[in-house]
């Protein structure tokens, strides 16, 4: 190993530890425990050595999970709350399958634990939910006009709100997610219009948080002040606390010690093999590239009436996303006319990759922002997602071997482009494949990471594997189990 990659690997350990160190001291002060209760998993956020404080129910979104949700956890019970958080029906680790109409029970397996837990005033309680938890909360928050002291809803979906019920309500939406917003002014505008009669239980306001959308508002500071600030107005609470909760900036250090790592290693493992340097015409690469997405776009749509896209391969909306890339990944290796030999040995160099690469962005992520861990269910849809993916990554693979950092660069701006731009065409087609739509933002960070891969071993089948059996990974992770 060279003296540059000795570097580069003690400085890619030296940022996973101090990543690790820094998550750990941030749960020093809090009682954390994680349970079961009526199969749902749960996990409880409290100050340590407290009593009889206010208790908060806090519900994740549709494709999200506990884990998602846990910035308001922190950062409230650093505030002195007490917080439960819980994984709906077919989300998360929640085994159970997605029935849409069941998951208000979720919540009251969830309300009934927060009530059992010894540092929890049973008398003080609020409930805080995001997108599809947001409509779940608010009804909640109705139809238990007494045990709700006051309600946030972010990004609101809908309920039957009124200027009476539920008591004091938040609305809060991102200022980057439109229809979210015309939701949250609607649901003011029925339920009396901004006040801050707290006293009387029909407090209501509504908070537009800058530069943000669906998703980046869980992480805003702006969103988790104002929700502390509405709860301390509602429980006429006096504690202070300065806490921002800074965990995903350490989750990115993490990433990039992670990446660094598989940097570090890279050359080394690239020298076991002799360079693929037969050249294909720019034509049959970027041409490949271009015309892929219509194949995968005509596919879902011809498929659609035959087979059940939105629960294909038992997770919602998952499962056509890997058939789409299966679909457009084929045809760009037909366009590219070959494919390079395989051994065994890439194949096992490939799984080690992918291994890393798994460390690299989802072990951290377990305690921080995603559940990484597939309970046996989603683990048995991996692989098959994987395999669907995997000819978009050898294809991709194929066409960026013996490129430069410039070219390279262009190939990630151009796969973003591309793939962003041949789901909002399939969803043109299939809107009932919508939720997609809010996930388009992460595709360039994921095709950052998998480019970077790529990059390090220019080895087209041992990059593919890794960045098929990755991205499989995520799509068995993110999507909810169908009903």
């Amino acid at each position: 190993m060279k003296r540059f990659q000795l570097g580069l690997l003690i400085g890619a350990i030296a940022l996973i530890a101090l990543s690790w160190g820094n998550i750990f001291a941030a749960r020093s002060g809090l009682t954390v425990r994680n349970f079961q209760q009526e199969n749902i998993p749960l996990l409880y956020v409290a100050p340590a050595q407290a009593n009889a404080v206010p208790g908060v129910l806090v519900a994740h979104g549709y494709a999200g999970s506990k884990q998602l949700m846990l910035g308001y956890a922190h950062v409230l019970a650093r505030a002195g709350y007490a917080v439960m958080l819980w994984d709906f029906d077919g989300h998360g680790a929640n085994p159970n399958r997605l029935q849409r109409y069941d998951l208000q029970a979720n919540l009251d397996v969830a309300l009934r634990a927060l009530l059992t837990q010894p540092e929890v005033d049973r008398t003080k309680l609020a409930v805080l939910g995001h997108s599809m938890g947001s409509g779940i909360a608010m009804s909640a928050g109705i139809q238990n006009l007494d045990r709700f002291a006051a309600t946030i809803a972010v990004s609101p979906t809908g309920a039957a709100v009124t200027p009476q019920a539920p008591r004091n309500l938040q609305l809060q939406a991102g200022r980057w997610e439109g229809r979210f917003v015309a939701n949250a002014e609607r649901i003011l505008q029925t339920g009396g219009g901004e006040n801050q009669n707290f006293a009387a239980g029909t407090a209501r306001e509504l908070v537009i948080v800058p530069s943000v959308e669906h998703i980046t508002i869980l992480f805003s500071d702006r969103s988790h002040g104002a929700a502390l600030q509405w709860l301390d107005a509602a429980f006429n609470q006096t504690y202070s606390s300065n806490y921002r909760d800074r965990r995903m900036a350490w989750y990115g250090l993490h990433l990039l010690g992670g990446l660094l790592l598989i940097g570090a290693l890279a050359p080394t493992v690239a020298g076991w093999f002799e360079p693929d340097r037969m050249r294909i015409s720019a034509i049959k690469r970027w041409g490949g590239l271009l015309l892929a997405p219509l194949p995968g776009v005509a596919g879902l749509v011809l498929l659609n009436s035959r087979i059940n896209l939105q629960s294909l391969g038992g997770v919602q909306v998952g499962g056509a996303i890997g058939l789409w890339f299966l679909i457009a990944g084929s045809l760009w290796l037909i366009l590219l006319g070959r494919i390079p030999q395989l051994s065994w040995r890439r194949i096992a160099i490939g799984f080690g990759l992918f291994a890393l690469l798994w460390f690299a962005f989802g072990a951290m992520a377990q305690v921080v922002w995603l559940q990484w861990w597939l309970i046996p269910t989603r683990l048995q849809v991996w692989l098959p997602f994987a395999a669907a993916c995997l000819p978009w990554f050898l294809a991709s693979g194929i066409a960026q071997q013996g490129a430069g950092n410039g070219e390279r660069f262009a190939w990630w701006l151009a796969q973003s482009a591309i793939l962003i731009g041949g789901f909002v065409l399939t969803l043109n087609f299939l809107p009932e494949l919508g939720f997609v739509f809010l996930l388009l933002p992460l595709f360039p960070p994921l095709i950052a990471v998998l480019s970077f891969v790529v990059a390090s071993i220019d080895e087209a089948w041992i990059s593919s594997i890794a960045s098929a059996l990755f991205f499989g990974w995520v799509l068995a992770a993110g999507f909810p189990l169908s009903g």
